[in-house]
């Protein structure tokens, strides 16, 4: 995949994080890791699947798993950070 398709997929995270009042994960590693999944995801599948999710193959059924993905604000919600460890809650200060 792309160098500028990971950067797109981290532009996009980005911009979707601070609408939302989340954070990215500060552990690059593990950052680039779900970004390059995501870059990977919209070149081999022509969408931004969660990496983290098993598609079925049919694009209306998988439509609810592109990132962010249905899930993700519960996780969130509930669990401080989604699924793939993209998108955590911010720290009340």
């Amino acid at each position: 995949m792309s160098e500028e398709g990971i950067e797109e997929a981290r532009t996009k995270a980005k911009v979707y994080a601070k609408e939302k009042d989340f954070v990215l994960n500060v552990d690059e590693k593990q950052l680039s890791a779900v970004l390059r999944g995501l870059a990977r995801n919209k070149e081999r599948f022509g969408e931004a699947y969660c990496p983290c999710r098993l598609r079925s193959g049919d694009p209306e059924k998988d439509r609810i798993i592109v990132c962010p993905c249905i899930y993700h604000e519960k996780e969130i919600e509930e669990e401080g950070t989604c699924h793939c460890r993209l998108f955590f809650k911010k720290k009340s200060e």
